[in-house]
């Protein structure tokens, strides 16, 4: 890699956050909080959108979330976004959290979701984002 590049928007559309779940995080069960893995997930979709935008982005909505199996205190997780989707000033972001036992390696989905980010100009208005590239059939 150089010692220095320009990334230029639309050229970055995936990102991975790794976390450990921490005993503030949960709940009595000592499993993550549902609110804390939709902060995470919101936290890692927030980086790939303003990383493809290259500007300043908010969150729209966040679409259907799947809690699959429960995040135990003490795990990692690791978020791994990608941008699915772009509308002219929105972006659409998947992302999947898993579950990680650090002793064992055992690792599972534990939430998976779609969260759609608005890109702002300088004023807060909403402004265009680059297309997401197509991937040709069979590639």
């Amino acid at each position: 890699m150089p010692p220095s590049e320009k990334l230029e928007p639309g050229s970055i559309t995936e990102a991975r956050l790794v976390e450990m779940v921490f005993p503030e995080q949960t709940n009595h069960y000592g499993t993550l909080f549902g609110g804390q893995a939709l902060a995470l997930m919101d936290k890692a979709a927030f980086v790939v959108a303003s990383r493809y935008a290259r500007r300043n982005v908010v969150t729209a909505s966040s679409e259907k979330v799947d809690f699959h199996v429960p995040v135990r205190q003490g795990q990692l997780v690791e978020l791994y976004t990608r941008i699915v989707a772009t509308g002219r000033t929105s972006m659409t972001v998947e992302v999947d959290l898993y579950a990680e036992d650090l002793l064992t390696g055992d690792r599972q989905l534990g939430t998976r979701g779609r969260f759609v980010f608005v890109a702002l100009d300088a004023h807060g208005r909403p402004t265009a984002v680059p297309p997401l590239a197509s991937t040709p059939p069979g590639a």
